[in-house]
């Protein structure tokens, strides 16, 4: 089985560098654009199903890769972006180098970040991990392709499941650009990173 993970479209959060976690930001018209462009670079590729994180700028994301194309679109709450709690709308990659803040540990030290109010990373890798292995892996047989829309964090919750990171390499490689998407191959109960970070335009 083939598994596309794709990061939503830009966002008007996206542009001021605000952290959305389980807010519900809808896409901008350059997300917009950018969903349909790789909809077009993926017109040719056959998807037995879709699943996306049921927030609006992945669910969106999501219909407009599929476009009129008979493809079923599932949600799962499983697949939703990390929250951020009272930091959310926060101007987060202002913070993210700054000692001080409870930021700071998101990207520098993922084993050690608690902002309190907000989720952790192992939440994040226990329910995606429990998303592959209770939707995803049992299909490996029955399913030739398919395709996940979420988003920048929750993706890598999903990359640390498959490829056997801990948390403290949780954001091992490259962090998806918006619309970008990451190929994986699960064969034998063992996935493999075939493509990462792709996409159709120029990023």
């Amino acid at each position: 089985m083939e598994i596309y993970i794709i990061r939503h479209g830009k966002t008007p959060w996206n542009v001021d560098r605000r952290l959305q976690g389980g807010t519900d930001i809808e896409l901008n018209q350059d997300g917009i654009d950018l969903a349909m462009k790789t909809g077009e670079g993926l017109k040719d590729v056959d998807f037995d199903v879709v699943y996306s994180s049921p927030l609006k700028r992945a669910l969106e994301t999501a219909k407009l890769i599929v476009g009129d194309r008979d493809i079923p679109i599932i949600t799962d709450d499983r697949l939703r972006e990390i929250n951020f709690g009272e930091m959310e709308g926060g101007y987060g990659m202002k913070l993210k180098d700054n000692p001080e803040s409870p930021f700071y540990n998101f990207f520098h030290h993922p084993e050690k970040y608690d902002i309190g109010t907000g989720e952790t990373f192992e939440s994040v890798m226990s329910r995606t991990a429990e998303f592959l292995t209770e939707v995803v892996e049992p299909k490996e047989n029955d399913y030739k392709r398919i395709m996940i829309v979420g988003h920048g964090a929750m993706n890598k919750g999903l990359q640390c499941h498959m490829l056997g990171h801990g948390v403290e390499d949780y954001w091992k490689g490259d962090l998806q650009h918006n619309c970008a998407f990451n190929i994986y191959e699960l064969k034998d109960g063992k996935y493999t990173l075939i493509e990462n970070n792709k996409t159709f335009f120029e990023k």
